[in-house]
């Protein structure tokens, strides 16, 4: 089973929505859940946003982080999730944005990858990729990866509200 599969399968599970922003990856995670038959139960949508002004009027991103930090930066990753899960209606929204060369952006080396999830409740998270490879390798990467986190993230809720709704035994 892919990770998108599985990610998914959870998803439907627990009655949950998904949305995606994307930059460095311009629709690849969205093309691998949309692959897996049966993702309209749980995938609401995703936003290209390649351009950094789309960053900001569409998914939310602070100005000013932008044009300090440039669009490749953690915090840019977390706004852009949070920002898609808000502008598409979901429960979790992820995020990728990047250097997939082949060279350097806003004083990041190729191969620099933010990715990003938040969810219900205030769950967020995020990681730091330092990938290798040309651009197509380091894009299929940033989408394993992305997948990877939400995936973790899911497990990790579940086993709170798990822990919650049986008395913290």
């Amino acid at each position: 089973m892919t990770a998108a599969a599985r990610v998914l399968e959870l998803l439907v599970e627990r009655g949950e929505t998904l949305a995606v922003a994307e930059s460095l990856t311009g629709g690849l995670v969205a093309a691998e859940l949309t692959s897996v038959p049966g993702a309209s139960h749980s995938f609401r949508g995703s936003v290209t946003a390649y351009a950094t002004p789309l960053k900001r009027d569409v998914l939310g991103v602070d100005g000013v982080l932008l044009a300090e930090r440039g669009a490749v930066d953690p915090e840019v990753a977390r706004q852009m999730a949070a920002g898609v899960r808000r502008v598409l209606g979901a429960d979790w929204g992820i995020a990728t944005t990047g250097v997939a060369g082949p060279e350097p952006q806003d004083g990041k080396a190729v191969g620099t990858v933010y990715v990003a999830v938040s969810g219900p409740d205030g769950v967020e998270n995020m990681a730091e990729l330092r990938l290798n490879g040309g651009r197509a390798d380091i894009r299929k990467e940033s989408v394993r990866s992305v997948l990877k986190l939400l995936f973790a993230e899911l497990g990790r809720n579940a086993s709170a509200q798990d822990t919650e709704q049986n008395g913290g035994n």
